[in-house]
């Protein structure tokens, strides 16, 4: 008797598992497909989305409350210095969220990732405009 009771509760924990599985394997996929349309579709894999964070730029500027970069340029002292208090504020050893801190260091990493990247831009047309002109080194 008891060895049909353990058969049988590891046939339905199995049959569990394995649904259990196979959604977490087909939301798996469609956020995947998801994702690759999105980058294929806006041309730029962070333009609009950050896929490691989930963070876009407007949810970044909203978490930190400062304005979004305009034309690439953004007020990094503000950001760092709204970054710094309120990353003080929630630590966890005074009682604060390690989510909330978690998302407020994600945030800022967000938005110095799209000003670098505005920069990296702006340097590369500038390279194009005006030509390459490596730079030599000449002892004299």
């Amino acid at each position: 008797m008891a060895h049909r009771i353990i058969t049988q509760a590891v046939i339905v924990g199995a049959r569990v598992f394995g649904r259990a599985f196979a959604e977490a394997y087909r939301q798996a996929s469609a956020s995947s497909k998801y994702a690759q349309s999105s980058i294929g579709s806006s041309g730029s894999s962070t333009s609009k989305n950050f896929a490691s964070s989930g963070l876009t730029l407007d949810e970044a500027c909203k978490i930190l409350n400062v304005k979004p970069p305009q034309g690439g340029k953004a007020n990094i002292e503000e950001v760092m210095e709204r970054f710094k208090r309120l990353f003080d504020v929630n630590d966890p050893s005074k009682g604060g969220s390690f989510y909330l801190q978690s998302k407020i260091l994600r945030a800022r990493e967000r938005i110095e990732l799209e000003v670098k990247e505005t920069e990296e831009g702006a340097e590369r047309e500038s390279e194009l405009k005006e030509g390459w002109k490596p730079k030599v080194w000449k002892d004299r």
